[in-house]
């Protein structure tokens, strides 16, 4: 069996445990509420009388820094849990092969959720003429952003056994991406560190790579800031578990 035809095998074992309990179900009503909450009231939508998505993607780091760990929380660590952690790396794949499986089975669940939220879209292009490429863009990113979240959390699921552990490193984690380009933290932080070391902090927050996808400009430099962040978690993980193995 080639490499892909394991992956695949663990994706589709994968959705297919997402589907067969309420938890997709669940994650996927809350998401699309809270989506439509925070763009149409709190985002003021209608209030601001422009034909964008703005008050829509503005919101996605926050809403992904709860949502995106309580998906991927469960990952790796019900695998332990249940003590069917050693029997799937003793299946004929490598342990990339496993880690990408299940990371790809669950971004691709995100991005239905993500998909999922078209009515947002009409909705913009029956009311104005926007801009769908400025739109398409933010997809992108958001997706992106999401596959980040993602790759942390997978990374703290290998960590723990227990989910709510796995949950609150990852939330917390992803709050440092967030805060590390936040003004009032940049602010403070130029009162006890150099300029150069202020502008490294602030490099790795996913409002600054995201920012740019929102204006509809899909920078390289953003778009390799989270593929690294992706690589490096799923890097992680793999030294975490082959770590375990050996122990």
């Amino acid at each position: 069996m080639n490499a892909w035809a394991n992956i695949k095998t663990i994706m589709k074992r994968e959705l297919g445990g997402y589907f067969t309990s309420p938890i997709a179900y669940v994650f996927l009503i809350i998401f699309l509420l809270l989506t439509g909450f925070f763009t149409f009231t709190i985002g003021n939508f209608f209030e601001r009388g422009e034909a964008s998505l703005v008050s829509f993607f503005t919101w996605h780091p926050w809403l992904y820094l709860f949502l995106v760990p309580a998906v991927g929380m469960r990952l790796w660590s019900e695998e332990r849990r249940l003590g069917t952690m050693e029997l799937l790396l003793t299946m004929p794949m490598t342990a990339w092969q496993a880690i990408l499986g299940k990371f790809l089975a669950s971004w691709a669940f995100l991005a239905l959720a993500l998909a999922l939220t078209f009515p947002v879209w009409i909705t913009v292009n029956w009311l104005g003429s926007p801009d769908n490429g400025i739109i398409a863009a933010g997809y992108v990113g958001s997706l992106f952003l999401a596959g980040s979240y993602l790759a942390i959390s997978c990374m703290t699921s290998a960590m723990t056994r227990n989910q709510v552990i796995s949950f609150i490193l990852s939330v917390v984690i992803c709050l440092f991406f967030i805060l590390a380009g936040y003004t009032p933290i940049t602010d403070l932080l130029t009162r006890v560190a150099s300029p150069v070391v202020v502008d490294i902090i602030a490099s790795f927050s996913v409002m600054t790579h995201f920012e740019g996808f929102q204006r509809g400009v899909i920078d390289l430099r953003d778009f390799l800031f989270f593929v690294s962040v992706i690589g490096f978690a799923l890097f992680t993980t793999g030294v975490i578990i082959r770590g375990q193995r050996a122990g």
